[in-house]
């Protein structure tokens, strides 16, 4: 299920990741679900819901790094 706004994000999405992050997620998670919908673009028997969610981590991931408790924008010192 596509997420309409930050606040719709799974708890531990809102608890561990900062605003701007939380909204990168759910961009590449609605794109995610729409991009997968069909069983055959996915791999193995990942459901939908689980290929959207890995995709949405991994676009985090190429731009945020998780330093001691928190998540920051790897340019950052």
């Amino acid at each position: 299920m596509p997420y309409e706004c930050n606040a719709d994000l799974p708890d531990p999405v809102r608890e561990a990741l900062p605003e701007g992050a939380q909204t990168m997620y759910r961009k590449a998670f609605n794109n995610a679900w729409d991009q997968y919908a069909d069983p055959e673009a996915r791999q193995g028997d990942a459901s939908r819901e689980e290929t959207a969610h890995r995709v949405a981590w991994s676009a985090v991931k190429e731009s945020y790094e998780k330093r001691g408790e928190g998540w920051v924008r790897k340019d950052e010192s």
